[in-house]
């Protein structure tokens, strides 16, 4: 797929004049007529001038509340939806949206809908990236599910292409959003714990099936109304497999991202944040094994293994006065207990299931996965000093206005204070994005074997990798850079 170039910019800047002139039209004829436009339309009533004319690329599952909390009820208008199968969950988006139009390729839907805005894009994470650059060529406004790419390489192309394009972006890691992170921001700030040299991190994914073969493709269990080659847009074509769409992709490395890319953005999010961190120095991990004979470790290259360990370190910065080191662990494998924080206590979140705990010379801070799950921060100090901040942010809208505040962003436009002020926009989320992908990164290095002098299959990529976040390089280990992009379908390229 070539992106496209031309005018179509040009167009959309032409749209959104015309309407915000409108408003100015409006607003002068109110002035005269007196009467104030809820008289008119009613209580709640958004005139058209005042909508964006938005629409959604995966309409179904997170795509379905995506759409429908950026819509809020009526401050945008949903004039297409996209979706590869709309009998599943996207069903109940189309009947929600009757007068949005449906396609089952997004690129028809940015070609014949010329007078959209922005677009929602809610898709498996193999497709986040080629969606992504392909609306913001149309000039399109983007907010974009994390992590906002399936590699490291189409992250740093959407981070440069929005400030090209001037456009408005957002990643869907709401948890940004959550005003509890000033909580947590206050207590690094005023250097309660001192200087932070440790962030632990871990989760309870995944809990989809993951570190097992790939199940065997069947053309004839397809279902009817999906549209398998659209669902497979970039990845390799082959035949269709069952149990991938619509959830049980994320733990093949064609389609999905694994526990990293499912929830690392909303974990590492609170001290990448937090401490200002930039580009990891490195990245260094191992793998869960399961010997299903003997002596013989069974081997899925094609998917993400069972469990991971995975570290990183970063320099110095303003906020973290010392250089960082950052684990994370997935398959339910957690840190200790730190000594200071009472045994019947949980670290990170309930059952000490997910968590950040970030450790300074003075204390500790633990916080809970930052999605939309309360993020129970807690300050626990070495002299036996406990604080805590309240586990939920009061809201009157879901997911903290995440989704809101970027239809504001896109109303007031690039660069305007609105937009400055997203938590997620993608010069942020870029780079945060990469420095998650550097797990995956490392974790499919360690994966890699050939065979040596004796006949035997040897993992020679098992060492620590030497990243230049600047030019996405591993210096030390040339093969290692496979997995910083990825090979394209024909017609899907990027």
């Amino acid at each position: 797929m070539k992106l496209r170039k031309g005018n179509i910019m040009k167009k959309e800047k032409i749209s959104l004049k015309s309407r915000r002139s409108f408003v100015k039209s409006g607003l002068a004829l109110s002035a005269i007529n007196i009467l104030p436009r809820h008289v008119l339309g009613g209580k709640g009533f958004i005139a058209p001038s005042d909508q964006l004319n938005i629409a959604a690329i995966g309409s179904g599952g997170k795509g379905a509340s995506d759409i429908s909390n950026a819509a809020r009820n009526g401050s945008a208008r949903v004039g297409a939806l996209c979706d590869v199968d709309f009998s599943g969950s996207a069903a109940a988006t189309a009947k929600k949206f009757p007068k949005a139009k449906r396609y089952a390729d997004f690129r028809e839907m940015l070609d014949k809908e010329k007078d959209l805005d922005a677009v929602t894009i809610s898709t498996p994470d193999h497709v986040h990236g080629v969606a992504a650059a392909h609306a913001m060529e149309s000039g399109k406004h983007v907010y974009v599910q994390k992590p906002i790419t399936h590699n490291i390489r189409e992250a740093r192309i959407l981070t440069e292409m929005a400030r090209k394009q001037k456009v408005v972006t957002q990643m869907g890691n709401q948890g940004g959003s959550n005003p509890l992170l000033q909580t947590v921001q206050g207590w690094v700030n005023s250097d309660v714990i001192g200087k932070i040299s440790k962030v632990q991190i871990w989760t309870n994914r995944p809990v989809w099936p993951q570190g097992i073969k790939m199940p065997a493709v069947d053309p004839s269990a397809k279902p009817a109304d999906l549209n398998w080659d659209l669902w497979l847009g970039p990845a390799p074509d082959k035949p269709y497999t069952p149990n991938m769409h619509p959830f049980n992709w994320r733990g093949w490395w064609d389609y999905g991202t694994g526990a990293l890319g499912d929830v690392g953005c909303h974990l590492i999010d609170i001290p990448y944040r937090t401490l200002g961190l930039k580009y990891p120095k490195d990245a260094e991990c191992s793998v869960g094994t399961v010997y299903s004979r003997m002596w013989t470790p069974d081997y899925f290259p094609e998917g993400c293994p069972p469990s991971s360990f995975t570290t990183l370190h970063f320099d110095a910065t303003e906020k973290s006065k010392s250089p960082i080191e950052m684990t994370w662990s997935d398959g339910g494998i957690r840190p200790s207990h730190p000594e200071i924080i009472p045994a019947n206590d949980d670290i990170g979140g309930p059952g000490s299931a997910n968590g950040v705990l970030m450790i300074g010379e003075k204390g500790i801070i633990s916080t809970n996965i930052n999605d939309s799950s309360p993020l129970m921060p807690k300050l626990y100090l070495n002299d036996g000093t406990m604080d805590s901040g309240p586990e939920l942010a009061p809201s009157d809208e879901p997911e903290y206005g995440h989704q809101r505040k970027w239809i504001d962003a896109c109303k007031a436009g690039y660069q305007s204070s609105e937009h400055q002020a997203l938590t997620s926009s993608f010069d942020y989320a870029g780079p945060m994005t990469e420095t998650v992908l550097m797990g995956n990164l490392a974790i499919r290095s360690y994966m890699l074997r050939r065979e040596n002098a004796k006949g035997k299959m040897s993992f020679y990529a098992r060492k620590k990798l030497i990243w230049d976040g600047e030019n996405t390089r591993i210096t030390n280990l040339e093969e290692a850079n496979q997995f910083v992009g990825r090979i394209y379908r024909s017609g899907w390229e990027m």
